[in-house]
C-alpha cells in the first residue's frame, strides 16, 4: 500500500514507508537504464522486414518504461512530501497506458516467437511471407488499442461488474492465449535447434528469442497473473513488485540483443550497431551461395 500523511503534534512530520520509497527508487533507476537501452536499439537497428518485430518490441518496452517513470515519480513525490496533491485522474490515466504498452509487448513477443518457430520449421514459407511483418504488427497494435479502449470505456461507465468482466477478459486473453502460444512456439524452437535444425535460422536470433521469452516468464508474466487473481479477489503480491519485475524484463531485452551479437571491439556507436546487425546475419552454412566468391560482398539475407 502507499503511505499517506500522518500529522504529529501539529508539525509537518509524517511517517514515510521506507519499503515503498526503496522499491520506487529502484524501479526508477531500472526504468532509466531501460529507456537508454531500448532507445539505443531504436536508433541503431536498421529498418527492414526482418527487424520490424524487434523494433516494435523495443518501442513497446520504451513507452512502457516511459509511463512507469512518470507514475513512479508521481508516487515518490507523494511519499516524500506526505501529501496526496497528485490529481487522482492523472494516476488513473497512466494505468491504462501502462497496460496498453505491456499488452503490446506481450503480443509482439508472441509474434516474434511464432515467427522464429515458423522460420525453423519451414524456411521457404517464412521467406515468402517475411514482408508481412508490418501487417502483423499493425494488427497487434490495433488489438492492443481496442482492448484498452474497451476496458477504459467500461470502467468509466460506473458499472463495476462490467469493468471487472472486461479486465478479466483482457487478462484471460493474455494468460490463456498469447502466453501459451509464446511458450509452445519457443519450446518447439528450442527442441528443433537442439536436434540440429538450426541450419534453417540464424543461431543468434534463436538465442535472443529463447532468452527474451525465458526472462518474460518470471519477470513480466506475474503482472498479468497478479492482476487476474486480484480481479478474482486474491491479492498475492503488491502491484509495486509486479510492475518492478516487468520493468526489469523491459530493461533486460535490449541488453540481450547487444550481448547476443556482441562484437569484441572498443565500445562505440559503431560497435553497438554492428552487434545488432550480427543478430540478423545469416550464417555462411545457411547461405546457398556461401561458396560463391561473387557473393562475399552481398548483403546478408537477415
Amino acid at each position: 500500500g502507499r503511505s499517506g500523511a500522518v500529522g504529529v503534534e501539529g508539525d509537518n512530520l509524517c511517517d514515510i514507508d521506507v519499503a515503498d520509497v526503496a522499491i520506487d527508487s529502484v524501479t526508477l533507476l531500472i526504468c532509466l537504464c531501460g529507456l537508454l537501452g531500448n532507445g539505443a536499439v531504436l536508433c541503431l537497428l536498421q529498418r527492414n522486414p526482418t527487424t520490424f518485430y524487434i523494433i516494435n518490441l523495443a518501442f513497446a518496452n520504451f513507452i512502457f518504461l516511459y509511463f512507469m517513470v512518470l507514475s513512479t515519480l508521481l508516487y515518490l513525490k507523494e511519499e516524500l512530501s506526505c501529501s496526496t496533491i497528485t490529481p487522482l485522474v492523472l494516476l488513473r490515466a497512466l494505468f491504462p497506458l501502462l497496460l496498453f504498452s505491456y499488452n503490446l509487448g506481450l503480443y509482439l513477443l508472441t509474434a516474434i516467437s511464432i515467427n522464429s518457430c515458423t522460420s525453423t520449421l519451414c524456411l521457404v514459407w517464412y521467406r515468402c511471407h517475411q514482408h508481412l511483418s508490418w501487417v502483423v504488427c499493425a494488427l497487434l497494435w490495433a488489438l492492443s488499442i481496442a482492448a484498452i479502449v474497451m476496458v477504459t470505456s467500461l470502467c468509466q461507465s460506473q458499472e463495476h461488474q462490467h469493468c471487472q468482466v472486461s479486465l478479466i477478459s483482457m487478462y484471460s486473453l493474455n494468460l490463456f492465449l498469447f502466453a501459451p502460444a509464446m511458450v509452445i512456439s519457443t519450446t518447439i524452437l528450442f527442441i528443433k535447434v537442439k536436434c540440429g535444425s538450426h541450419r534453417q535460422q540464424p543461431k543468434r536470433l534463436n538465442t535472443v528469442t529463447f532468452l527474451v521469452v525465458l526472462f518474460f516468464l518470471p519477470f513480466a508474466l506475474p503482472l498479468t497473473l497478479s492482476n487476474f487473481l486480484q480481479q478474482l479477489g486474491y491479492i498475492v503480491v503488491s502491484s509495486q513488485v509486479v510492475f518492478l519485475l516487468s520493468c526489469i524484463h523491459s530493461t533486460i531485452n535490449p541488453f540481450i540483443l547487444f550481448l547476443a551479437g556482441r562484437c569484441w571491439r572498443p565500445c562505440s556507436v559503431q560497435s553497438l550497431q554492428l552487434s545488432l546487425q550480427r543478430i540478423f546475419e545469416e550464417p555462411e552454412e545457411n547461405t546457398a551461395y556461401s561458396n560463391d566468391p561473387a557473393m562475399d560482398t552481398a548483403v546478408p539475407a537477415y
